[in-house]
């Protein structure tokens, strides 16, 4: 390795004997480069392209910065969805099949409010427009029947049904992490999640809303019943593997309670 003092200027023992040997011998010495007039000199500020390649860096490796709650970007992520994933989502909500869990096969740790937004919405609407024709085709032979739009069904509908969507999952997703902490348990859904599971299980409320046009009572109550056991065992299938490692009581009842609540819905929807 060099030393520092190899590159000082060092004078060679050749010439220095041949300027002993003929002193009248002309050297010739290098002048120093003269500034060309007009050119200044030139000085590169790298900093704002150091920035730049900072946040191009962050963008690259993943490092996103988190939107403020109250901004429209904070939002938009929960409907950032396509129409094969809003599909494959509908149709895990009618396929329950035992040992396929609905958040891990279907979910994929990326819930959405799209869905289930507009499962609810589309919901309230064939719940209204249902019921509003099932009641004209069943009347219409009884002379003193005056047919009146009912638009309050729309209203109780929407409230009946953002409600279940809503509360009922901040409920359970309450208690669930309140008996995971008492109990030390980890592996829980989150929030989103939860609402996710119940917007999607809603889904074939639809088709079973527009069939209440037939004047068949029989048919109403034996498509709620299938519609039910459909739904209710997708919610079934998605909670049990976060509740069975509680104590059995416990278990029991909040799989009987998701039930029970998911039975009232229909009823009422129906009613």
């Amino acid at each position: 390795m060099s030393s520092p003092n190899d590159l000082h200027f060092q004078e060679f023992d050749e010439a220095a004997e041949l300027l002993s040997a003929d002193p009248g011998a002309s050297t010739l010495a290098m002048p120093a480069s003269p500034a060309v007039p007009g050119v200044q000199d030139v000085r590169l500020d790298l900093s704002d392209n150091e920035e730049g390649q900072e946040e191009s860096s962050e963008l690259l490796g993943g490092q996103k910065t988190t939107s403020s709650f109250w901004t429209f970007e904070y939002y938009q992520s929960f409907f950032n969805v396509d129409t094969l994933q809003v599909l494959d989502r509908v149709k895990g909500s009618m396929m329950p099949l035992p040992g396929r869990n609905f958040v891990k096969h279907h979910l994929r740790n990326n819930p959405d409010l799209y869905g289930p937004f507009w499962i609810c919405v589309t919901l309230v609407f064939s719940v209204a427009i249902g019921g509003n024709l099932s009641t004209f085709l069943r009347e219409r032979g009884n002379p003193s029947y005056h047919y009146r739009p009912q638009f309050h069904r729309v209203t109780i509908a929407a409230v009946v049904i953002f409600l279940y969507a809503w509360l009922v999952p901040f409920c359970l997703w309450g208690f669930l992490t309140w008996r995971q902490r008492a109990e030390r348990q980890i592996g829980g859904y989150s929030f989103l999640e939860t609402v996710c599971v119940y917007g999607y299980s809603l889904f074939i409320y639809i088709p079973t809303s527009v069939f209440w046009i037939v004047p068949f009572e029989w048919l109403h109550w034996a498509l709620i019943v299938i519609a039910i056991l459909i739904s209710g065992s997708v919610l079934v299938l998605t909670f049990w593997p976060v509740v069975h490692d509680d104590t059995k009581v416990v278990a029991v009842a909040i799989v009987a309670t998701i039930v029970a609540l998911h039975t009232l819905l229909a009823i009422g929807c129906k009613v």
